[in-house]
């Protein structure tokens, strides 16, 4: 592992650092990867990460602005497991400290299950939807049946009463 780290710093060379800290690009400037151990890197030094042997087993994210809310601000570690009896995310020094004994699982199973569970009731949510549509649509057709059964009598009672005004007239 050392010697690929070694062979790497070979092919890439040394380079002297800015002299000039305003030449220095800020977190803000520099659209990086990021690497799980939550260190960003400019193209130049996320090659090795593509090309090296040792860094190929690393999971490179997109980059992040919010870094330091993956960090324990106790330990300085990155919180990969979710406390469900306290409801947060924590490090695994924290697991084994104030949070022993709690209900933890991985951040990721968390995630995971958050969204299963979000997914059934979108589908809940969606099948209720569905249904009130049906009610509304069963609701306008007894509308719409009523209206016609009120033309229907309108009617025959205008005509009615103009067979009967006929009949009276002609009787007289």
């Amino acid at each position: 592992m050392l010697a690929d780290l070694v062979e790497e710093l070979k092919k890439t060379g040394l380079e002297e650092a800015p002299a000039d800290h305003s030449a220095i690009a800020g977190a803000e400037d520099v659209a990086c990867d990021v690497c799980m151990c939550l260190a960003s890197y400019c193209d130049k030094h996320l090659q090795p990460h593509y090309d090296a042997a040792t860094f190929k087993k690393h999971k490179l994210v997109e980059p992040s602005k919010k870094l330091q809310e993956n960090i324990c601000s106790r330990h300085d570690e990155v919180m990969k497991i979710f406390c469900r009896t306290d409801q947060q995310c924590i490090c695994y020094l924290c697991s084994v400290d104030e949070h022993k004994g709690h209900d933890t699982v991985s951040a990721a199973a968390e995630r995971t299950e958050r969204q299963r569970e979000l997914e059934g009731s979108r589908q809940n949510i969606q099948q209720r939807i569905q249904d009130r549509e049906k009610e509304v649509k069963l609701l306008q057709q007894e509308v719409e049946a009523v209206l016609v059964d009120l033309t229907y009598e309108d009617t025959s009672k205008g005509w009615t009463q103009w067979y009967e005004l006929s009949e009276d007239g002609i009787n007289q």
